[in-house]
């Protein structure tokens, strides 16, 4: 069989832009729809999508009854055991208690999972509409739902989609709209940053006037190194650094879950067609665990009171205080250990480095000065896509099956994937 057979083949399967020979075997290229946001049945990035949704089904099927909280899922990367239920529990108080401080009546959450904001807000609400890609959280949610709460089978870049306006409609009137919309413990499952893109902005035309997208425990690009690192440490302690370094760089490279740096979620924001502030605040569990040390929480405030929206770095800020689960500097202090002195906050430019605003709502930067900060970063430490690995492992595998189907007993070259840009549309 030629070279030109097998190369035919593959530029006629639906994923394949471009297929040509090189030394180590085939490069192909992924069409750009394939990857698109808005992805078609048998996209890829669709099967990214239900990979995630075939993860949580399988957890939330064995999970316990709706309305007790649910920590399935919740393991160490250093130990790979169980999180403790105590420090879950603190986890989940972290994040209640910053929508609360919003005060909102209304709650959009895209990626509900079990249910544990719901549970945790509900008494507080007037109207809450949850959406999940996973069919079983949404099955097991159904016997919560009221005339004032709902909840739908939809990814997070289905926010505009018709079920879950008319569920929006149902529950909190025909024109009204979410006071706060959440997106909890969910970017790490997005493919890339097109489609994060495309969910933010549908988030921030939802929300009402003077309202909040608030994105929880979001997993801090500018930390992957140290998390990696942190990681084979706690897995060989007696190896040493460069060996460390190398299995470090490794982990890194096969990520599969999308880390951000608030900078970029900043950028997008400036988008939005409306003013935007930005405020990035550190989890603050008592506990020591990657949850505390590498994630964090960013909150969008949408038409902000300009008295109320500072330039970086603002008035009432106490900025510049290493993390001490990050740095043994002798004046460090944990996030933790600050909460007491108002808002704490993450240096916008520095991970290792706190802040505590006081009054709380000095801790409102412009969007359009976060993003500035970004200038001259580079890429790789503003944003992990994991789209990218994925398509890279995938791709090929699909394609391998493909000639086999359509050119029996040959030979299966080496196939390479180039990078190809995710649709943002």
């Amino acid at each position: 069989m030629t070279d030109e057979a097998i190369l035919d083949v593959l530029r006629h399967h639906p994923w394949v832009a471009t297929a040509r020979r090189i030394p180590q075997g085939v490069l192909v290229r992924p069409r750009p729809e394939t990857l698109a946001v808005r992805p078609r049945p048998g996209a890829l990035l669709r099967e990214f999508l239900e990979h995630w949704g075939d993860v949580y089904d399988w957890v939330y099927e064995a999970s316990p009854e709706p309305g007790e909280p649910d920590f399935s899922g919740w393991r160490a990367s250093d130990t790979g055991r169980p999180l403790p239920e105590e420090h879950m529990a603190d986890w989940l108080r972290c994040t209640v208690d910053l929508v609360l401080s919003r005060r909102p009546s209304r709650v959009l959450e895209l990626g509900c999972g079990s249910g544990l904001l719901l549970h945790a807000l509900r008494e507080h609400l007037t109207a809450y509409v949850g959406t999940d890609v996973s069919a079983a959280a949404v099955e097991r949610l159904g016997p919560t739902t009221t005339s004032r709460i709902a909840v739908v089978r939809a990814a997070a870049h289905e926010a505009r989609s018709e079920q879950v306006t008319r569920a929006l409609a149902d529950t909190m009137g025909p024109r009204a709209r979410p006071d706060c919309v959440l997106l909890n413990s969910v970017t790490q499952c997005f493919p890339h940053l097109g489609y994060l893109r495309a969910v933010l902005l549908d988030a921030l035309d939802l929300v009402a006037p003077g309202g909040t997208v608030i994105v929880g425990d979001i997993r801090h690009a500018g930390l992957l190194g140290h998390y990696c690192r942190w990681v084979e440490r706690a897995k060989d302690p007696e190896a040493d650094e460069a060996e460390i370094e190398r299995r470090a760089a490794r982990r890194a490279a096969q990520e599969e879950e999308m880390l951000l740096d608030p900078r970029t979620i900043a950028r997008v924001a400036l988008e939005a067609g409306r003013p935007v502030a930005v405020s990035a605040h550190a989890r603050t569990m008592a506990a020591d665990t990657e949850l505390t040390r590498y994630r964090y929480d960013l909150v969008l405030h949408a038409d902000p009171d300009a008295d109320k929206a500072p330039a970086w770095p603002g008035s009432g800020l106490r900025d510049g205080i290493p993390n001490a689960l990050l740095d043994d500097s002798p004046d460090a202090s944990t996030p933790h250990d600050l909460r007491a002195g108002g808002a704490v906050l993450l240096d916008l430019a520095d991970p290792t480095r706190l802040a505590v605003a006081q009054p709380a709502s000095t801790a409102r930067f412009t969007a359009k000065s976060v993003a500035v900060l970004a200038e001259g970063v580079e890429p790789g430490l503003l944003a992990h896509e994991p789209m990218t690995a994925f398509v890279a492992r995938r791709l090929p595998e699909v394609l391998h099956d493909h000639l086999r189907a359509a050119l029996p007993g040959t030979p299966l070259p080496v196939i390479g994937v180039e990078e190809a840009a995710g649709d943002a549309r």
